[in-house]
């Protein structure tokens, strides 16, 4: 159900530069939209699918094989994705690739000493009205509560520092951790990743010592923001310098010299313009605290907090020449487009199967190792592992239309250790068929699921629906 704004924007760039917002807003040509997804799965080499549009439902995925029950569909590398603020205190991955890094032991000495020192990243700001369930901060877990005073200090600096070595640790050896040049917070699995991170966001979102000074200050004050409020918008900031980098070097390529500012910032936008979008305001859901008669208020309040966002933003990164990217309406849409497309990220924790490993042990090992572990285990607490978990855009699952009765589902096999999402047939699917997946729990009574997909701008007519529909 659409809702809408009523009250004028408090951003001046809304209005100068309305048309050419529009302009990026609007719906990409059909054909200019398929050339895109086509190009998109020949560079991917995913033979197995094709993104096709229909006049009911829009593009959908459709398989151009068969696939057996639980073979491979797809993996779809995500476009743009962060991990959860508050996640950060349970596991250290990599920042462009999410992979765990580092070795069993940093990343059980690391969470740790996180949680030892008061898990001090904004766990205890009020965040209940600022966000829905696909895309708030609310919905990272929050810092599972150990006993790390159980553990002396020294033994946890230890396993940190590597002097301390697990046994059978060297079963599950990670890639070794490679920082950011500019800053402490980003951490990678390789240099590949460092190189690629800051090619792709990093360079503009960096707040290291090399940062001009007040660019830094303007950073921290709207990372401080995010942290404290949504961390959606930290994944908002990604999509805009991704943006403004594309832009940039596209300017450079001698291809595209030719062309306009605006027309070379509609080109390093597109493959965002083909995520569905709606503004994040009009169609957040209504938190349970919140009835009818305070919808109108309610949607005002998240509207400032975006505007916050933003400003805090512009001050950090504004570029002139790409003015229509920082208005209110592009920023409002771009967390939208999250809300209604994004597939969680998560990627499973090895320190798990660490554990499970030591506990399959034969009696004797098993005996001995665990006079190391079981202090290990009982300072974790009953969470002893926690995985990744954060929001992504993945451009081709982002395609797939939903069902109550999906054939397909978004599911991690154990080889599946980074931020890909990863799509695994439910049964049997012929060539030619669509291939849907549930955005929802698709285990509710019809009126429940018809209610939830309502915020998703939909009624569900599916065989199941149809089925269960009152007459």
């Amino acid at each position: 159900m659409a809702r809408s704004s009523a009250a004028a924007s408090p951003c001046d760039l809304d209005r100068e530069f309305a048309p050419q917002i529009a302009q990026l807003l609007a719906t990409p040509p059909l054909q200019s939209a398929q050339e895109y997804y086509d190009e998109l799965i020949q560079s991917k080499k995913h033979d197995g699918i094709r993104v096709n549009y229909n006049g009911e439902h829009g593009k959908g995925v459709f398989a151009n094989k068969d696939f057996d029950e639980d073979d491979l569909i797809l993996k779809d590398q995500m476009l743009v994705g962060a991990q959860h603020s508050l996640n950060k205190i349970d596991c250290t991955v990599c920042s462009y690739c999410f992979r765990f890094i580092g070795s069993i032991e940093f990343q059980i000495g690391q969470r740790l000493y996180l949680q030892s020192i008061g898990s001090s990243i904004g766990c205890h700001s009020e965040r209940h009205c600022h966000g829905s369930e696909s895309g708030s901060s609310t919905d990272s877990p929050a810092a599972t509560e150990g006993n790390s005073d159980t553990l002396p200090q020294e033994v946890i600096e230890s396993l940190i520092t590597g002097e301390t070595s697990l046994p059978f640790s060297d079963h599950f050896a990670l890639p070794e951790i490679v920082s950011c040049h500019g800053c402490d917070e980003e951490r990678y699995c390789s240099q590949s990743c460092a190189n690629s991170d800051w090619e792709s966001y990093h360079s503009l979102l960096c707040a290291g010592s090399n940062t001009e000074p007040s660019r830094r200050s303007a950073l921290h004050k709207f990372i401080e923001h995010a942290n404290g409020t949504n961390d959606i918008f930290l994944v908002a900031a990604k999509t805009i310098t991704f943006t403004l980098l594309r832009y940039k070097k596209l300017k450079k390529h001698p291809d595209f010299q030719a062309g306009s500012n605006f027309s070379l910032l509609m080109e390093a936008w597109k493959p965002f313009s083909m995520g569905f979008k709606k503004r994040w305001w009009d169609y957040i859901a209504l938190p349970e605290d919140v009835d009818a008669s305070g919808e109108d208020s309610f949607r005002q309040e998240i509207r400032d907090l975006a505007f916050k966002s933003l400003q805090l933003l512009k001050d950090a990164i504004f570029d002139a020449e790409c003015a229509p990217l920082f208005s209110l309406e592009v920023y409002g849409h771009i967390i939208g487009m999250f809300e209604l497309n994004n597939l969680d990220l998560v990627v499973a924790s090895p320190v798990e199967d660490y554990f499970i490993h030591i506990y399959d042990l034969p009696d004797d090992e098993k005996d001995e190792a665990e006079k190391v572990t079981m202090p290990i285990v009982d300072a974790l607490g009953e969470d002893y592992s926690v995985n990744c978990d954060g929001t992504a855009f993945f451009p081709l699952q982002s395609c797939m239309n939903h069902s109550c009765c999906p054939n397909a589902k978004a599911f991690k096999r154990d080889e599946d250790n980074d931020s890909h999402a990863v799509i695994i047939a439910l049964g049997p699917i012929s060539k030619g068929d669509e291939i849907t997946i549930s955005y929802i729990d698709e285990d509710l009574p019809y009126e429940e699921r018809q209610a939830e997909l309502a915020d998703y701008g939909f009624t569900c007519t599916c065989s199941k629906c149809q089925e269960e529909k009152p007459n």
